[in-house]
């Protein structure tokens, strides 16, 4: 009899992309969750029995208090440790509405991508994204 260790399942997580003139929506993490303090795209992991688009929706609500539409999946990637990650361009109806829940962000911004980059604390994978941007991977709309 072989002995056949179990294939781990991998995390899974979406992230919003929300685009304002230019600009990109940016969270500053709370110290409550993981990598506390670190800058990102909104965003979590996908729970049970959930579809990519119905999580996005879950997420930005839980996060920054927002109902969005999801508009489309725009590119995939495997974080540095481990999640595979979903990235949607999302529409979001009234940026005025945006109100964090301090117990998952701290705080939230609009920024370019050259801002972006120029974080200290900037989460690897949004990197990543940001260079699929310019390699012509990803198109925003």
């Amino acid at each position: 009899m072989t002995n056949i260790a179990p294939v781990p399942i991998r995390k899974r997580g979406v992230v919003a992309v929300v685009v304002r003139d230019q600009r990109l929506l940016v969270i500053r993490r709370s110290v409550h969750v993981r990598a506390p303090g670190m800058h990102c795209f909104p965003g979590g992991g996908i729970e049970p029995g959930e579809d990519e688009a119905t999580a996005i929706v879950r997420e930005m609500r839980e996060e920054l208090n927002v109902v969005i539409t999801p508009q489309r999946r725009l590119w995939q990637a495997v974080t540095s440790w481990g999640v595979d990650l979903a990235w949607w361009q999302v529409q979001l109806p009234d940026e005025r509405a945006i109100k964090n829940n301090p117990a998952e962000v701290e705080a939230f911004c609009w920024l370019t991508a050259a801002e972006i980059r120029q974080l200290p604390t900037v989460l690897e994978s949004n990197l990543q994204f940001l260079d699929a941007i310019d390699r012509g991977e990803v198109r925003l709309d």
